[in-house]
């Protein structure tokens, strides 16, 4: 159990080509998936850092656009929808003409998509950053191959060592850990949202996330969390509310039913902003490697992140106040959805009392929201 920090920069990399003119207008397009969301803020940060003048706007899938609500040092955020067949071409069209209408004289990529150096060339974005993966080298002006700190460190650091090795953009302290707000409106709204879950209770607020996207190998069993869930109640005297997203919320509404604890159910019911501004508001969080989890963490709030067959080291939650458990067999971290041997050992190794007690070092129940 511990915590995990971005990788080092590199001191050995070859300085990265100067940019003709100081960008004025600089459009990153933002990665696909909400954990790496979270992981690319640092290099976001950095980007905002080195280009402390410029008009800073983001392009995101439009179901991932409420996560920069309460990001004021954004200037704008693009959205797109996903599209397939057909509808594919006429999304394009929409992206590169909006893009071009802006005017932006710098493109960053942060995916390692083709698609993404095109629509940028497309709009004839004059300077493009990039790595230099996937056949797109040609479609970039500034362009670098992935160090070996980036690939082998934390995953924040795959997209700080971009922005350092192509544009000069350098980490700080000021880059990483705690680095995520709500919007006021947000913040407004779920207060209002939870007094009506809460009752008259006014003790500690602990979010759980016992869903994970990828497969069973990332899902700590139902069992164990409600054993979380009904120790957190009886000892600290804590509510728990189940986040995750709307095809998660029978299985949440399942695992409420069985616990004793009485937790809320969130899942599916609020937007992604407010579910940043619902765990703004929690004392603690415990749950598998998950987007939620890595939102808790970037929060600053107690941050307990449950490990079976991905790797910590790599996909750790980064924070002030963030660990996470893995007692790993001989064959972790093997990255696979389910258990080749059908034992789950890495999981199953972790226990409620353990989850618990980092939750209590953390500091969730010192200072409960009344």
């Amino acid at each position: 159990m511990d915590e995990v920090s971005p990788t080092p920069t590199s001191p050995h990399r070859p300085a990265p080509r100067a940019l003709e003119i100081v960008p004025q207008r600089i459009l990153v397009k933002e990665v696909n998936w909400l954990g790496d969301l979270v992981m690319s803020l640092p290099a976001l940060r950095a980007v905002r850092a080195a280009f402390p003048a410029a008009r800073l706007a983001v392009l995101v899938r439009e179901n991932l656009a409420g996560f920069f609500d309460g990001i004021d040092w954004i200037n704008e955020t693009i959205t797109y929808r996903d599209a397939s067949g057909l509808r594919v071409l006429r999304r394009n069209w929409h992206v590169v003409r909006g893009i071009r209408a802006r005017s932006f004289d710098l493109a960053i990529l942060f995916p390692n998509s083709f698609e993404s150096a095109l629509w940028m060339t497309l709009a004839r974005i004059p300077n493009r950053a990039g790595y230099a993966t996937g056949g797109r080298r040609p479609l970039l002006t500034h362009r670098a191959t992935p160090a070996p700190d980036a690939l082998g460190g934390h995953q924040a650091g795959y997209w700080l060592g971009m922005v350092r090795d192509t544009l000069g953009a350098q980490t700080s302290a000021e880059t990483t850990g705690e680095q995520l707000e709500p919007s006021r409106d947000n913040l407004a709204r779920i207060r209002a949202w939870l007094d009506t879950q809460r009752g008259r209770h006014v003790g500690a607020l602990v979010a759980i996330a016992p869903i994970a996207a990828y497969g069973a190998a990332k899902e700590w069993p139902s069992a164990r969390y409600v054993e979380l869930i009904n120790r957190l109640q009886e000892v600290h005297g804590a509510r728990c509310v189940i986040v995750g997203a709307a095809s998660e919320r029978t299985r949440c509404e399942q695992l409420a039913a069985v616990a004793r604890g009485g937790a809320i159910v969130a899942a599916g019911a609020l937007s992604l902003g407010e579910q940043i501004a619902l765990l703004s508001l929690c004392d603690g969080f415990a749950g598998n490697d998950s987007g939620a989890m890595h939102l808790a963490a970037a929060l600053g709030i107690a941050t307990v992140g449950i490990f079976g067959s991905t790797n910590p080291a790599r996909t750790g939650p980064l924070g002030p106040r963030a660990r996470f458990i893995l007692h790993p067999p001989p064959c972790s971290p093997c990255l696979a959805r389910t258990c080749r041997f059908g034992h789950y050992d890495c999981l199953h190794a972790i226990t409620a009392s353990e989850v618990a007690a980092t939750l209590v070092q953390l500091g969730a129940f010192d200072h409960p929201e009344i």
